[in-house]
């Protein structure tokens, strides 16, 4: 399964949105600053995932979140809590 995820960074008012098979781990990766577009606004928490069966299916809506619009969705309907 491949899931697409949703950061969000509290010292920096700042999300970030991703593909992984893995999230726990891939979370873990962007807190021990092994990502580098990441590295510099650590620590992260997960604050929403969606699972999809395909990696095409993730892509796209990891795509989405990535637009004016999935940009306004997360800021509208997930919860930075």
């Amino acid at each position: 399964m491949f899931y697409v995820y949703v950061l969000y960074g509290d010292k920096f008012n700042r999300p970030y949105k991703g593909m992984t098979m893995d999230v726990d781990k891939r979370l873990s990766q962007h807190n021990l600053k092994q990502n580098k577009s990441t590295k510099a606004y650590t620590p992260w928490r997960l604050i929403h995932k969606e699972g999809f069966e395909t990696r095409i299916e993730a892509r796209e809506r990891e795509k989405y979140f990535k637009t004016g619009v999935g940009r306004a969705y997360i800021k509208n309907f997930i919860t930075f809590e």
